[in-house]
């Protein structure tokens, strides 16, 4: 009988190794090699026998050899529609048919309930939900509590009278009984909650080891492409705020969301950090209410604190995330340095950046705060990358310094060079737009960003800058 072999496994890049090694070879990273076993060559067909019994092949091109690019179709496939605009934009558009999505997240974030009352509002699909965390009764009350949400959508009002009739509960942790289940019931759509405690009995290892994740994923990979129903997987996450498990099963996913907030605050961020079939730039900002998530439409008039009037270190930047532009308030607090060596602290925003501009503030308009503190704070737990927001945050900032208010009609946008120039940003129009619709006066923008710019299509008053003095003197006077 053959025996099984030993081999040691990257759990970042999946590199595998014959004997254990402190540093893995291909990615670089320490003490990340893992040992499992390897079943013998007779064991594993019959566990891919096993598996491929399960399901049966239902892929257009399987079984075909080579084919010439010219003879390919290249027809847009039909997405399914989530009945959720957020999820949908994130998504590209919708979830595309055969595909792989990986749902990542903190404990408690509210990655099943974005799921349930997803699933809640399509009641005109067949839809297979698979839980290994949770009962039937948890999931029952908790779909209770999020009826009234799941009514709100349009799909729901064309299902009128079916209820949840569609949504078939499992709670299950064998990839084998799963697959028994979905041959019964034939899903449109198969949400799994979650891979970390998924199991195959072909493998002695325990649910949520590199083994047994890697193996799961590669047979719910198999069943999505081949019978072309799309597959949710719910992931956990490292201290460090990864995708927790091999870094190979980011790898076989079609997209990768990344769902983000903090739980003390209202606001939930979905992100998607892979996506072959759409933009990865998009974001989708959800409420946390009683009843379940809510879709923030407009997301300025939620960001946007309402008793800062007067305050100093408060900036309002026009920011764009994907196609969608909203604005923000920064915060910034300036305060002698307690110890020896001044703190720099930002939230939402990249640290290096600040320490870059705070260079440029201190070389080229001559603000000494060296030996000062500097904290900086995205409101309402955003984390932007747009460069527009430059400028907004050097205003904060020497509105902390000088203990002076920037007046709260006044928005801004635009990205700071090192010379300290203002450089132009991206789609200014849509900016000045989102600021006007919300009641701003002014508009601080960088003045090439005025070329081609009808200032009477405008009420708003737009105020065109060169350098970073140039604003600060539009703004402090």
């Amino acid at each position: 009988m053959a025996k099984a072999k030993t081999v040691y496994v990257c759990s970042e890049c999946g590199q595998e190794a014959q004997k254990w090694v402190g540093r893995c070879p291909a990615c670089g990273a320490w003490n990340t090699m893992k040992e499992f076993k390897v079943a013998p060559p007779s064991e594993s067909s019959r566990r891919g026998e096993a598996l491929g019994a399960l399901y049966k092949s239902s892929a257009p091109g399987e079984g075909r050899g080579a084919v010439l690019l010219r003879d390919v179709s290249a027809e847009a496939l039909p997405r399914l529609d989530m009945c959720d605009p957020e999820l949908n934009r994130v998504l590209g558009g919708g979830l595309v048919p055969g595909s792989l999505v990986l749902l990542g997240g903190e404990p408690g974030i509210g990655k099943s309930t974005l799921l349930l009352q997803t699933v809640l509002r399509m009641p005109h699909r067949r839809i297979l939900y698979v839980s290994g965390e949770e009962s039937e009764q948890q999931i029952k009350l908790r779909a209770d509590r999020l009826h009234g949400t799941a009514a709100d959508s349009p799909a729901a009002g064309r299902a009128e009278g079916q209820g949840a009739g569609g949504l078939f509960l499992l709670c299950a942790t064998v990839l084998e009984r799963i697959f028994e289940e979905v041959g019964r019931v034939q899903p449109e759509l198969l949400v799994i909650d979650s891979i970390q405690t998924l199991s195959t009995e072909s493998l002695d290892s325990s649910a949520g080891s590199i083994t047994q994740i890697r193996e799961c994923a590669a047979a719910l990979l198999k069943y999505a492409k081949e019978s072309g129903t799309p597959v949710v997987l719910v992931g956990h996450i490292t201290k460090d705020g990864t995708i927790a498990g091999p870094k190979v099963l980011e790898h076989i996913v079609d997209t990768v969301l990344q769902f983000e907030g903090d739980r003390h605050y209202f606001y939930r961020i979905l992100r998607s950090q892979k996506n072959r079939f759409g933009s990865t730039s998009e974001l989708g900002i959800y409420e946390m209410r009683a009843e379940g998530l809510r879709p923030v439409e407009n997301p300025s008039e939620l960001l946007l604190s309402q008793g800062s009037e007067g305050l100093s270190g408060v900036a309002v930047c026009a920011a764009i995330e994907g196609v969608r532009p909203f604005l923000i308030e920064v915060q910034a607090l300036v305060s002698s340095a307690a110890y020896g060596t001044p703190q720099r602290s930002a939230t939402g925003f990249d640290l290096r950046r600040l320490n870059m501009l705070l260079a440029v503030l201190e070389k080229r308009v001559g603000f000494r705060i060296g030996a000062k503190d500097v904290f900086l704070n995205i409101a309402g737990g955003l984390r932007v990358a747009d460069t527009a927001i430059d400028l907004c945050v050097i205003a904060a900032v020497l509105s902390s310094n000088v203990d002076t208010a920037i007046e709260r009609d006044v928005a801004m946008a635009g990205e700071v060079g090192l010379s300290g120039e203002i450089r132009p940003v991206m789609r200014i129009r849509q900016r000045i737009a989102e600021a006007e619709k919300l009641g701003f006066a002014r508009f601080v923008l960088p003045e090439s960003n005025l070329k081609g710019i009808d200032r009477a299509s405008f009420r708003m008053e737009l105020v065109p800058v060169r350098t970073v003095t140039e604003a600060l003197r539009a703004l402090f006077g």
